[in-house]
């Protein structure tokens, strides 16, 4: 049984009384940007079945393995369920929401009056619905008085949503995703799609399978997305801008050029072009600048320059960079030159990374914008604060998220309230910005999961925020669309939603304006700040959308903006017919800058080292890492090097590797692959303190900006490589999770009944023993150990279960032939020595990893149905359904059969 929330005096909008229906309930996917429509149906048992919306316009009810798993995330293992504050001991004691709130309004009041307001932040998240950031953004903003909110959107977006500024006026994707359908070329730039936005991806392959559509991959790295190319340009770090400035430079002499949409509707054509022409003139010269062939060079400027229809979609490989801005500017360039935006099928795209990102824009959640998309212009100013009577509105743009940590390690931020995030793991300098924290006067977190990196920095309060399936609102989605995020589940503990946090304490502050009764009424009062004083002046406009009743909220449905007052529905595509947001209605032109990098290679760190996701696997691992299915791909931290450079620095597949930066460094298994492009490295950011030993990736990255947006640069950091021996590996099964002992390496990952822990320590058995009876003191223990071979096996049982498990030899040793015993409740009958001492006889599992995650469908499987004669991926689908839902998995499977000899289909 759940706890019944605690009240507290004047407390609006904790909307304790979910859906008690068995009915699906229509919401939206919490992971990417694509916000796919999901249908929950409660279990009755504080779980959901999962399936997608077949009715919802993102996915039409395809979900990737992320989504298609999210019924087993659901749990409250970990759960922050109540407030808490830190003692002085270093340990948290429960406290009641009117102590916790009282004493944060209290404080920062205090810290106000003493410091100014500017001594006082927020750092938000893209996981936050919109209704959360635009309370958050009110009372800092308008009441508090400073601009002193930032996001991690500003670590994945920041780029594209300058160079939108810069071009168009405003932060606006022309498009939408019906382009991905109907273009002949599509660019994928910067973008492993097949991994991190799947469905979108489903649908470009489509394209491609029935219209023929082209598809070119533009990366630093081969990735799954490259397979299914027409044409893959392996591009140099920091090559982007050089390559699109050739190409701008092409489409003008080979007048590919719409002369009519440039004069009648841009400026600055001519000086973008010069600039373009003195970087990057001709093929040969952007081959030599970006490390292509010209050959492909002059390929992929053929391909542009005669498909009418083209979409260029780029992510974080655009994004993430010191240059980001200019990156943007240099694709949105092309468009611009040949009119292809804001028309069907042709577009520049700008994929989203987190579910609500866009959202959290439309409302300032950027320390560098106002609300509705308004910026720090005076008259902006001004109109935002008649809006909300505010008594003290910030007047100039705050300090962006690298900016804002170092000001709290300097002192000057003296109050921090984080939400939703974990910057403790995901900033670049990691370990500088945990021990900045640990400075803070005030520490506050509110968030849904009891530890974290963040957590464990130094917080003084915590607030339990509700989770995706308890609490409602509204998110954004790339293509413009707002979608409901609604609740089916429960609220447990104390759990309250972000925005009813926020309000608590700007009453308790004193200050009007924030008595919402619900996240209905906070949407009505964001959509009409939209329409305040707007008459078509800002792009972002969904006055239709503020009179609202509670009813017709509750059933919204997925809608694109604009939706202007008397409007029924939002538009797809914008600018085809100019319009742009400027004051003279033109588009600019940006002149990138002569491509460089934040900082140049030394003999000391002679590789470039970039950072990003693993296919199955969401930010730090807070919610996705909670499921069996998806931990099955990619079980531990890893670094990707190709096998010359493996060669030079003496380190091998599958051993262990120190990668280090001027930062920091980290343990990490290696896989050598020539996938990986020569001088570079490559590693996932998911694993954590509370996940892994010695992998935090963002401890490693340094803290150099995109000086327009912003945006640390995170995909080219020096790094160097050298390895780093265990004498042995192998993994402990525990009921609990824990952090192992015996001096080990370890990552975490979630198995049936408990906690998996891949090891790999110097630890003798003597040691492993003691530790792990101190674990359990009262179990019983058993160990085996066989010395000719090296192996060394222990148990600790209470009555006739497994309460740990540990298994150690001199190479890696699987723990799938253990886990059915391990998650038996009683073990079958006979000596427990023996039962120890069968080794990977015990169970007979499948030890080969998962390589389609939808359907839990092993490469085991998959390598049996192609030696039974599947000739396909559409065979092995018909046969194990492997590859039939999302589709990420499809390179790998492909990749299998070309390994077993069968000819590409």
């Amino acid at each position: 049984m759940f706890e019944e929330p605690m009240t507290s005096e004047g407390a609006t909008g904790v909307e304790t009384t979910p859906p008690r229906a068995t009915a699906p309930t229509r919401t939206t996917c919490p992971y990417c940007g694509v916000g796919c429509g999901v249908l929950a149906t409660p279990d009755g048992a504080g779980g959901a079945e999962i399936a997608g919306d077949p009715n919802h316009p993102a996915n039409f009810g395809r979900l990737c393995s992320k989504g298609t798993a999210l019924g087993e995330t659901l749990g409250l293992d970990g759960r922050l369920l109540h407030p808490m504050r830190r003692q002085a001991d270093g340990s948290f004691a429960r406290v009641s929401w009117d102590s916790a709130l009282d004493e944060i309004a209290g404080r920062l009041a205090s810290i106000v009056a003493r410091d100014g307001p500017d001594a006082v932040a927020f750092y938000l998240s893209g996981q936050l619905l919109t209704e959360d950031y635009y309370v958050a953004n009110k009372l800092m903003k308008g009441f508090i008085g400073s601009a002193n909110v930032d996001t991690n959107s500003r670590l994945c977006m920041a780029s594209a949503v300058a160079g939108h500024k810069r071009a168009f006026g405003a932060d606006v994707v022309p498009g939408c995703y019906e382009d991905l359908d109907l273009a002949d070329l599509i660019v994928l730039v910067g973008s492993n799609a097949a991994w991190c936005h799947p469905v979108l991806y489903r649908r470009i392959m489509r394209n491609r399978e029935t219209r023929g559509a082209k598809l070119v991959v533009i990366d630093t790295r081969q990735t799954a997305s490259t397979e299914d190319a027409d044409l893959f340009l392996q591009i140099a770090p920091g090559g982007d801008q050089a390559l699109f400035s050739g190409l701008l430079a092409h489409l003008a002499a080979t007048g590919a050029v719409d002369a009519d949409f440039v004069a009648q509707h841009t400026s600055g054509f001519d000086f973008a072009l010069d600039a373009a022409r003195r970087l990057a003139p001709d093929a040969a010269s952007t081959a030599r600048l970006t490390g292509l062939a010209e050959s492909d060079v002059s390929a992929f400027f053929a391909l542009f320059a005669e498909t009418p229809r083209v979409v260029t979609a780029f992510s974080q490989g655009v994004n993430q960079s010191a240059q980001g801005t200019d990156k943007t500017n240099a694709i949105l360039n092309c468009h611009l030159a040949t009119g292809r935006i804001g028309r069907t099928g042709a577009g520049p795209f700008s994929l989203t990374g987190q579910p609500n990102a866009m959202g959290g824009r439309e409302v300032g959640g950027l320390a560098n914008t106002l609300a509705a998309h308004m910026g720090f212009e005076p008259e902006s100013i001004e109109r935002v604060g008649r809006f909300w009577r505010a008594p003290r509105m910030a007047t100039q743009e705050g300090l962006k998220a690298v900016q804002m940590f170092d000001a709290v390690a300097k002192g000057k931020i003296k109050a921090l309230w984080i939400a939703g995030t974990n910057p403790a793991a995901s900033l670049p300098d990691a370990d500088a910005v945990r021990e900045a924290l640990g400075g803070l006067e005030l520490l506050i977190v509110s968030d849904n999961v009891r530890l974290t990196d963040t957590i464990g920095g130094g917080a003084h309060i915590l607030l339990p925020a509700q989770a995706w399936g308890e609490k409602s609102g509204t998110v954004t989605n790339s293509e413009r669309r707002i979608s409901r995020q609604r609740a089916f589940l429960a609220p447990p503990g104390e759990t309250r939603p972000d925005w009813a946090i926020f309000a608590d304490v700007g009453r308790r502050m004193g200050f009007d304006g924030f008595s919402f009764s619900s996240a209905a009424a906070v949407f009505a009062e964001h959509a009409a700040l939209s329409a305040f004083e707007n008459a078509g002046a800002r792009a972002f406009d969904i006055g239709g959308l503020a009179q609202l009743s509670e009813s017709a909220y509750a059933a919204l449905e997925p809608t694109q903006w604009p939706v202007r007052h008397g409007e029924a529905k939002g538009r797809a595509r914008l600018f085809a017919e100019g319009g742009f947001c400027t004051p003279a209605r033109r588009a600019h032109f940006a002149a990138p800058a002569t491509p460089r990098l934040a900082e140049a290679l030394t003999p000391d760190f002679p590789l470039r080292l970039n950072t990003g996701r693993v296919r199955d696997q969401w930010h730090t691992m807070t919610r996705s890492g909670a499921s069996v299915r998806l931990a099955n791909h990619t079980l531990e931290p890893y670094v990707d090097i190709h096998p010359d450079d493996a060669a030079t620095a003496h380190v091998v597949d599958n051993g262990f590797a120190r990668v280090a930066t001027a930062r920091g460094a980290c343990v990490l298994r290696v896989r050598v692959t020539a996938r990986q492009a020569r001088g570079q490295l490559f590693a996932p950011i998911h694993w954590t303190d509370q996940t892994a030993a010695q992998a935090r990736i963002g401890a490693l990255v340094g803290p150099h900006v995109d000086p327009v947006s912003g945006q640390p640069e995170s995909k080219a950091t020096p790094a160097a490589i050298a390895p780093h021996a265990f004498a042995r590996q192998g993994f402990l099964l525990s009921r609990h999770p824990l952090t192992p002992p015996g001096r080990a390496w370890w990552a975490r990952a979630a198995i049936r009944k408990g906690f998996g822990y891949l090891l790999a320590s110097d630890a003798d058995n003597l040691e492993w023993i003691e530790a792990l009876r101190s674990l359990a003191p009262h179990a019983e223990a058993v160990e085996f150990c066989d010395a000719a071979r090296g192996l060394y096996r222990a148990a600790l049982f209470a009555d006739d279960r497994i309460e740990l498990l540990l298994a150690l030899g001199p190479t890696p040793v699987s723990w799938e032939p253990w886990l059915d015993f391990f998650a038996a409740e009683h073990l079958p009958p006979g000596p427990r020595f023996a039962f120890l001492s069968q080794g990977t006889r015990a169970g007979g599992g499948d030890a080969s990893p998962v390589v389609c995650a939808c359907h839990n469908v092993s490469a085991a499987k998959i390598e049996a149905a192609i030696s039974e004669g599947c000739q396909d991926a559409t065979q092995i689908g018909a046969v194990l359904r492997a590859g039939t839902n999302c589709g990420s998995c499809l390179p790998e499977i492909r990749r299998m059969l070309a390994q077993a000899g069968r000819p590409p289909s």
